[in-house]
């Protein structure tokens, strides 16, 4: 009888949250959003992509990524390219028009196409025998550097199979100079795997990026930059920085090179701004305490820099000289911002989140006075009730201080059930912006009448590269412990169920989901991860970055500690788990091999009676990028936490991918 009136109030919160018109997995799979914007040297245009995804119960594809430009003068956004996807876009120097890169229909690679600033139809203006992957413009906007991939050697065997040697005959990106009115390219000779090249503003000299070979892991922890004389096209100078490399952009006067990167080998992340002379050597790190990580960055004038930066969950806009000295502009609690593209007067454009929607374009005036939003890419969010999203602060046991995101539910019980959301990296933090997609239940999950909450464990960034650091050589311990603590917090101060706690998460978070859905599974009643580590000794060998992982994060070899890295796995502990675990992982996944969902699964299996399903998907690496994949998800992980937190059920929901409407 008491398992019937639970069930019953269910259907009837269910029938209460539908009517309030919440936000659902079909809401979530055609969120569109802004991903990038460039605005032009006057300032008086900004280039903006748009993602559209694809329907899900019509097409499994990734989402199209569409052009549109916005004229300040006139105040109006007009779509540009809208036919198929782009990326790598740019004001062309000293042409009204706008480049950018597109595999069309009939091309063979993605190729050069340009369309004018009036509109007009895009024409391919260069095409080479592979796709190019980066290009930077000449200040006189006639000759192009671009990266693109040797030509595959052709094979010596008559055979019609052709077996895979891991690992070896690697193809590795090339740089390449070519004037467009005598198109005929030439190499140009730089050590290794090249990543990105840039012109410097006098056109007499080229800043490239390179790493060792074309290794993920040599990607992570290998990479140069190199200075190339324009004219002897030779390499006439190396910065010495051994370290995770982001950005790069060189001065007005182009005597300096300003970038993102590491402090040093054992960062985890690129959040540091450097400065070195176009000659070469040492680069001065300009703010070494920073308790925040900088995200972007652009010349304001040859002494001062703007940047971007994430100062714990939020987003500031600023200025720091050489000398180190910083002087915020803009600051919005409410509006986290993911990216910054500045004009020559000052003014910038913006991508921006909050916690009533996603991406959109913002601009800033040189003041930082006001953003302006200018994008409204669903305006049926308006219409949607939304749970209120709040920061709090916690102590964990051993007094750290640790930030996290609260969303609360819609409406629901005195009690309130939570998901945990553990973002992945570690290097990774949340921001005080929009928190839901198809892996992030987020205002779905406020929706159902949870209270979902995104910890910014010990080791996430937003903090300072020392915060960064402090999870190190602990993997499991307590950079997991400070989660639990912010699921203490909640339940003490925030009416959570202690009863009714789940947990979720991909790649570290996976990692986190399944070490708390066995080492501490008497506090976790549901579980949903996501390509995550169950394994650490087998994980290190099937992993395309063993040494990144190395220096930013165990800080020993598992061979000089296998008792360690065994106990640290959450499959040490899974004779004891209760926690209902669904498992999620894409069949192509290389960062986190799917054997390890297949192990967590199989002991899980064998050794309890706890419920568990792994669901693979074909075609997907680390994370789905299909629309329908991603729908799967999102409905899978709903159903799973609806079961095992509100119904109290002990048998495995079922879960077909069809139309779904309010």
């Amino acid at each position: 009888m008491k398992r019937s009136l639970t069930f019953l109030m269910f259907l009837i919160c269910n029938a209460v949250f539908a009517q309030q018109n919440v936000l659902t997995p079909q809401d979530v799979a055609r969120i569109e959003y802004v991903i990038n914007t460039s605005i032009s040297p006057d300032g008086e245009k900004i280039v903006y992509q748009h993602l559209k995804p694809m329907a899900p119960q019509e097409k499994n594809a990734p989402a199209d990524v569409h052009l549109y430009l916005y004229d300040k003068k006139s105040n109006r956004t007009m779509p540009f390219i809208t036919g198929y996807s782009v990326s790598n876009v740019k004001f062309r120097p000293r042409h009204n028009s706008i480049s950018f890169t597109a595999k069309k229909d009939g091309d063979k690679f993605s190729s050069l196409y340009e369309i004018g600033l009036n509109g007009g139809e895009a024409q391919k203006i260069y095409e080479f025998n592979n796709s190019i992957t980066h290009y930077d413009w000449h200040p006189q906007g006639s000759k192009l550097l671009f990266v693109s991939h040797e030509p595959k050697e052709s094979r010596d065997s008559q055979l019609p199979y052709q077996p895979e040697v891991y690992e070896e005959g690697l193809r590795e990106s090339t740089l390449y100079t070519i004037d467009l009115s005598s198109p005929s390219p030439a190499s140009l000779t730089v050590d290794g795997h090249v990543t990105g090249a840039w012109w410097s503003p006098d056109g007499q000299k080229m800043a490239v990026s390179a790493a060792p070979s074309s290794l993920v892991d040599d990607f992570y922890t290998g990479q140069k930059i190199y200075i190339l004389d324009a004219a002897s096209q030779n390499v006439s100078a190396q910065v010495d920085h051994k370290a995770k490399l982001g950005i790069l952009k060189w001065s007005p006067d182009s005597k300096k090179i300003a970038f993102i990167a590491g402090e040093d080998q054992h960062d985890p992340i690129d959040g540091r701004i450097f400065i070195v002379d176009a000659t070469g050597g040492t680069p001065s790190n300009l703010n070494p305490t920073f308790k925040g990580k900088f995200e972007d960055l652009a010349w304001k004038d040859n002494n001062t820099l703007t940047y971007l930066a994430s100062e714990g969950v939020y987003s500031s806009i600023g200025t720091i000289g050489r000398n180190g000295k910083m002087n915020q502009m803009f600051r919005d609690d409410n509006l986290s911002i993911a990216g910054l593209s500045m004009a020559k007067n000052g003014s910038m454009a913006l991508v921006g989140s909050t916690a009533r929607h996603p991406g959109e374009l913002f601009t800033l005036d040189a003041k930082g006075a006001n953003a302006n939003r200018v994008t409204n890419s669903n305006p049926w969010l308006e219409q949607e009730k939304l749970g209120k999203q709040e920061v709090i602060t916690y102590k964990a046991a051993d007094g750290m201080e640790i930030e996290g995101i609260l969303i609360h539910p819609v409406s629901g019980e005195e009690k309130t059930p939570l998901i945990t959301v553990v973002h992945g990296g570690p290097e990774a933090h949340y921001d005080n912006g929009w928190l839901t997609n198809y892996s992030m239940p987020g205002q779905m999950g406020a929706g159902e009448g949870y209270a979902v909450f995104y910890p910014n464990y010990r080791g996430s960034t937003g903090r300072g590269a020392e915060f960064a650091k402090s999870s190190q050589g602990d993997p499991g311990g307590k950079e997991f412990d400070d989660i639990i603590d912010g699921v203490d917090y909640l339940i003490e101060n925030k009416n959570v169920d202690r009863d009714r706690v789940g947990v979720t998460g991909g790649s570290y978070g996976g990692y986190a989901t399944a070490w708390m859905a066995t080492r501490h599974t008497e506090r976790f009643a549901a579980g949903v991860m996501s390509v995550g580590i169950s394994n650490n000794l087998s994980k290190w060998g099937t992993s395309d970055i063993p040494e990144e992982m190395f220096l930013v994060h165990s800080r020993k070899r598992i061979w000089d500690d296998y008792q360690f890295f065994l106990e640290r796995s959450p499959i040490f502990y899974a004779d004891q788990a209760k926690t209902p675990l669904l498992i999620l992982h894409g069949k192509e996944d290389t960062r986190v091999d799917p054997g390890q969902s297949y192990e967590l699964y199989r002991h899980i299996k064998t050794r309890t009676e706890t419920p568990v399903r792994l669901v693979l998907y074909p075609g997907e690496g680390h994370g789905n990028r299909k629309s329908t994949a991603r729908y799967d998800y999102s409905l899978r992980m709903m159903r799973w936490f609806n079961t095992y937190l509100k119904e109290g059920n002990q048998e495995i929901p079922k879960v077909e991918v069809s139309p779904g409407t309010k």
